[in-house]
């Protein structure tokens, strides 16, 4: 198993991110840069190696390299954003996965879809269809995945932003989600319930390492009881962008290291 993450820096536009499900609120640019490199200082110490993805300023929401690609073992499926705003982020990172070494395809119009919309529980690929991924999006993923062992199951996404601001998975395959947020929790096969809206999004950097939001502290001890080790990483101001741990990064987990 390789721990390779890809990471953008935040722009200098970041504060003209897209927000569509909460209030506007100012971002403070250089507390998100400093954010920024705590979270990347928290993958080092967890024994993550980072490549950076070349900046793309001109896209204020590019810091959420994870909507930019999709990874399934070493296929990566390079996204086609459902804000057309955002579709100038994709080139940097279909570069850096290239390098790689990943075989690339892609998602065409009319289909859209962005990767804060996937996630992954063993060979299952939940897919959120909401506000920015699409059907024909969903069905192009599917063609490309299926043949790999892939099975795609659609869940619908009407209250957040994407499918992982509502539900993220446990190491276990446990999805964990704030239930406020979850259309129908009875399509996953194990779910518990989160006391936080930020509670919802876990990064797993082990079979017992989570990385989390220092902004849900009764989650985080939710978890230490169930017995993870629990790192708490400030972004309170990619939280202003409907961010999370999760869209900061891309997992590369099936390379050579």
């Amino acid at each position: 198993m390789s721990t390779i993450a890809l990471v953008r820096k935040p722009g200098p536009r970041l504060d003209e991110g897209i927000v569509d499900h909460i209030e506007r609120v100012p971002v403070n640019l250089p507390l998100a840069l400093r954010q920024w490199e705590g979270y990347v200082e928290a993958l080092h110490d967890a024994g993550w190696r980072t490549h950076e993805v070349p900046p793309a300023d001109d896209c204020p929401d590019a810091v959420f390299v994870e909507d930019s690609v999709v990874m399934f073992r070493n296929v990566a499926v390079s996204t086609r954003p459902g804000a057309l705003p955002r579709r100038g982020e994709i080139a940097g990172t279909r570069q850096v996965v290239e390098e790689l070494g990943c075989s690339v395809n892609a998602i065409k119009e009319p289909g859209t879809l962005d990767g804060g919309d996937i996630l992954k529980v063993g060979d299952t690929v939940y897919v959120g269809q909401g506000g920015r991924t699409n059907p024909q999006g969903i069905a192009q993923l599917r063609a490309i995945l299926t043949p790999l062992g892939a099975r795609v199951v659609t869940v619908p996404v009407t209250k957040v932003l994407h499918l992982k601001t509502a539900v993220t998975a446990l190491p276990d395959g446990t999805v964990i989600g704030f239930p406020d947020f979850v259309d129908n929790p009875a399509i996953f096969e194990r779910f518990l319930p989160v006391p936080e809206e930020h509670g919802t999004a876990v990064l797993c950097l082990s079979d017992s390492h989570l990385l989390m939001s220092a902004s849900a502290p009764r989650t985080a001890a939710l978890l230490e009881g169930l017995g993870y080790t629990v790192t708490t990483v400030e972004i309170t101001e990619f939280e202003k962008l409907e961010g999370c741990v999760t869209c900061l990064s891309v997992r590369l987990r099936h390379l050579a290291d």
